[in-house]
């Protein structure tokens, strides 16, 4: 809705959405938007990677939560809640 209403989705507004996808049970979701993230040319922050991490471990989904994992090591600098 946001593009089209003129308005580009930055790492905040994707983070916020995959969080609540998180919060709503959504992990699909959630990995879903972490994709567009980044097709949109948009990189993934720490609290992106984060919300998406927590998304797969409430599903129950570990294999794809510590994929998330490794990936984030390498590409933001972790913070306390991604340990």
């Amino acid at each position: 809705e946001m593009t089209a209403a003129g308005v580009q989705p930055n790492v905040i507004s994707y983070s916020a959405a995959i969080s609540a996808c998180e919060k709503a049970g959504r992990c699909d979701d959630a990995l879903s938007l972490l994709q567009k993230m980044r097709e949109d040319g948009v990189q993934p922050n720490v609290i992106s990677f984060n919300a998406a991490i927590q998304a797969c471990a409430a599903a129950q989904q570990p294999a794809e939560a510590l994929r998330l994992f490794k990936e984030a090591l390498r590409s933001v600098e972790p913070d306390c809640v991604t340990f």
